[in-house]
């Protein structure tokens, strides 16, 4: 297998969560920037990380790195990469992607085009012909520049690996299942202890839960732009998925409960729990959030409720999360993550968080707010531990 140098894309704020799922994957990190984790793998661990990795964006195959301030050097220095290692004669292979920052070279389109042209001139020189048909197998190629320094990938996700393929029906301004994902590592909530979302929408923090706690990769049942390429080979991919399979531990019973005000919402949130193949383990019941109640001494919320984003929705946020305080208060032994974009959340909420996390739902800034009950004692533990 060959040395590969792989990046990650991620959501802001959440790189070191990123860092830790691709060390427990067994492969070793090469540099971390801001929204960004390039790692070292091989053939196999394009596969692996695309199915098994929670909070990634994107898997990407790095070709090559090189400073450039002229579209002569770029030219140049693109057609220096070794592109007929990775693409075959009769790919297609458009620029698919540009994104440039803070550099002398801005406009993406005048960079995707030298690109492009300077990837069929080297493809021209192995290949020995003159002109690319381009109608087989798509090798999409990804563009980001950072103060002069262009970073060139080749795409193998396809689809952006937030889209695990359930959620077939969503509400208004739903999360991104890799934000889910995210807030629930940043919680210490453990597989065998209740989780709540009281307004959980089309399902996304319970469903993400459930994988999680049944150790199903969150890619498991979707396919990749990758699978077809020739240099990887469809025998990685059907070890990765060997191997994630047998790690599930759908033996295990559930404690996760999902809540909301519209039977709509909840309509979606069973559907797709069905498409995870989970939904046995979910609890959906339509219950308003100011009768949120529990006969658990101990557990967790976790919860993405409204923003206010809009002038008009502004009052009747602020009296939702007047709510949430009243209905939480009730269930003060519990642990509780709220994220929002709300800058009074606190203020409104009337407590201050004991911890703060700035994450990115798409690209809203938003704030992870968590309240930490007691831990409960080690004996409530163990009898929880018999009973499941």
């Amino acid at each position: 297998m060959t040395k590969l140098l792989l990046t990650i894309p991620c959501n802001f704020g959440v790189e070191a969560i990123v860092n830790r799922e691709i060390k427990n994957l067994g492969y070793e990190i090469a540099k971390t920037t801001d929204g960004r984790v390039d790692y070292f793998g091989d053939e196999l661990a394009i596969a692996r990380s695309n199915i098994g990795l929670r909070t990634a964006e994107r898997v990407l195959l790095k070709v090559g790195e090189f400073e450039a301030v002229t579209f002569d050097e770029l030219f140049e220095k693109t057609k220096d990469l070794a592109w007929g290692d990775y693409i075959p004669i009769d790919a297609d292979f458009p620029v698919a992607k540009a994104t440039s920052l803070k550099s002398v070279l801005f406009s993406t389109s005048d960079i995707q085009a030298i690109v492009k042209k300077a990837v069929v001139e080297k493809l021209k020189l192995k290949y020995k012909i003159d002109r690319f048909a381009e109608t087989g197998v798509r090798y999409p190629i990804h563009v980001f520049v950072n103060k002069d320094v262009f970073s060139l990938y080749m795409d193998t996700s396809g689809d952006n690996l937030h889209k695990r393929g359930y959620r077939k029906n969503s509400n208004i301004a739903p999360i991104k299942e890799t934000l889910a994902a995210a807030m629930l590592d940043l919680t210490p909530w453990h597989w065998d202890r209740f989780l709540i979302d009281p307004m959980c929408g089309s399902g996304t923090i319970t469903i993400e839960a459930a994988l999680k706690g049944l150790n199903i990769a969150p890619g498991i049942h979707r396919s990749f732009g990758a699978e077809i390429w020739e240099f990887i080979g469809k025998d990685k991919w059907d070890t990765a998925r060997e191997e994630f399979k047998s790690q599930e531990k759908r033996d295990r019973q559930f404690l996760v409960q999902g809540y909301d005000i519209d039977p709509h919402a909840l309509q979606n949130a069973r559907e797709n729990a069905r498409l995870a193949g989970v939904e046995k383990y979910i609890h959906f019941q339509q219950r308003d959030i100011r009768d949120l109640q529990s006969s658990e001494k101990y557990g967790f919320i976790v919860t993405n409720p409204p923003y206010g984003e809009r002038m008009e929705d502004k009052t009747s946020v602020q009296i939702l999360y007047k709510e949430m305080s009243v209905a939480m208060k009730r269930l003060d032994t519990w642990s509780y993550s709220i994220i929002t974009s709300h800058p009074e959340f606190e203020w409104i909420f009337g407590k201050k968080a004991d911890k703060r996390r700035k994450l990115y739902n798409g690209m809203i800034e938003t704030t992870l707010f968590q309240y930490f009950g007691p831990k409960p004692p080690k004996r409530v533990q163990e009898e929880t531990n018999k009973e499941l």
